[in-house]
């Protein structure tokens, strides 16, 4: 396993410093996603199974009742009620 998908996840693992890097270079206000983003990372490291899942779900809105009108006109990736926004 570790043959086939090792170099890829390095260089996913690689990229996500990157990000994080320019991310905390960066000027301006804090962000709902940042924030998301941070607490989807600690599902990384609690020695766990499922941790695919469990990332998936901590940026996902758990909510069961549609929103009256969209706020923006994409997704944005992250719930912002996620991460205390």
């Amino acid at each position: 396993m570790l043959d086939l998908y090792f170099m890829e996840a390095r260089c996913k693992l690689i990229e996500i410093a990157a990000f994080m890097d320019r991310y905390e270079r960066s000027e301006g206000e804090g962000d709902f996603r940042w924030r998301a983003f941070r607490e989807a990372l600690r599902e990384l490291g609690d020695g766990e199974v499922a941790r695919a899942e469990r990332v998936l779900v901590s940026l996902s809105d758990p909510t069961s009742e549609p929103v009256p009108a969209a706020a923006v006109k994409g997704a944005v990736g992250a719930w912002a009620g996620s991460a205390g926004a």
